[in-house]
């Protein structure tokens, strides 16, 4: 990407960003089948890689990293070792097999009493069609909304009409949308813009301005990008817009102090108390990071 746009809102204006999406993963220690394919990240990265890689103090939520499904405990019980000695890790969302019953309900009940995972995501981007109409599945996410929990949804730009028929269905889910669906920035196509307001009609979906850059041409413009999250912005309205960074996956096309000023930039043409919302207030609110854990199973 090329240099970014400049911001115009001051830094000072509002609290310390919460980043409700980075990744940690160490293939020493975990095995993640998907690395392989993606030469570039197949190779350890920690807090330590990330806290010398942020250019101002910023807390965060970690998202399961794709390791195989067995080792979901073990790599739980890494992060929260990490987060012992770095109290800017606020917490994990963590993987359950949702569309599995018979191992779902017990995952979930367990996790609902660790005050440290405070969200489920099971990713389903290359899942085929008709994934999420799966009645195990549904069930499962069902749960989360019972235990408190939300779900955090990694999915494709043609999964987008999928996940707004899963809102429907499980509206006591709160669904955190990742990536905004993963559109093309250039061209996010009038099929992903239909979706896309579908989806932010449920009231239990929230959006996090994250991942884009990785789904962007080369060429693609800064004034492109911030575009486009400010298009979610008005979508979704600012109080259900979450601020994540997708590090270190982002680190194959931008820097994180460059993603960071473009949330900004987009942020500059709305009202000040939204920035403070997006970049703060609302992972509190969603992630429950003040630990108001209300959970029931």
């Amino acid at each position: 990407m090329s240099e970014p746009v400049v911001r115009t809102m001051p830094s000072g204006d509002v609290r310390s960003p919460i980043d409700t999406h980075v990744h940690f993963w160490d293939p020493r220690r975990l095995t993640y089948p998907w690395l392989g394919a993606v030469p570039r990240l197949h190779k350890p990265f920690t807090p330590r890689d990330l806290a010398d890689t942020v250019p101002e103090p910023v807390d965060v939520v970690f998202v399961e990293a794709g390791r195989i499904g067995q080792q979901a405990t073990d790599e739980l019980e890494w992060v929260r070792s990490e987060a012992k000695h770095r109290p800017w890790i606020r917490g994990a969302v963590v993987h359950a097999p949702l569309e599995d019953s018979s191992r779902a309900a017990g995952a979930i009940r367990s996790y609902a009493q660790d005050p440290f995972v405070v969200g489920v995501r099971r990713n389903i981007q290359d899942e085929p069609a008709g994934f999420t109409t799966d009645a195990g599945f549904r069930a499962g996410v069902r749960l989360l909304g019972e235990a408190g929990l939300p779900f955090d949804a990694c999915v494709r730009r043609h999964q987008m009409s999928e996940l707004a028929e899963l809102a429907e269905a499980c509206p006591q889910t709160l669904i955190v949308l990742d990536h905004l669906g993963k559109p093309s920035p250039a061209d996010p196509g009038t099929s992903w813009r239909q979706a896309m307001r579908r989806v932010a009609r449920q009231d239990n979906v929230v959006c996090k301005l994250s991942g884009l850059t990785t789904e962007a041409a080369p060429a693609t413009s800064p004034e492109m990008m911030v575009s486009l999250l400010r298009e979610a912005l008005e979508v979704f309205g600012p109080d259900r817009c979450l601020y994540g960074s997708d590090w270190p996956v982002m680190t194959q096309a931008t820097h994180y102090a460059t993603w960071l000023e473009l949330v900004r930039t987009a942020l500059a043409a709305f009202p000040r108390e939204a920035a403070d919302a997006v970049l703060h207030t609302n992972a509190v609110r969603t992630y429950r990071l003040d630990g108001g854990h209300a959970k029931r199973l």
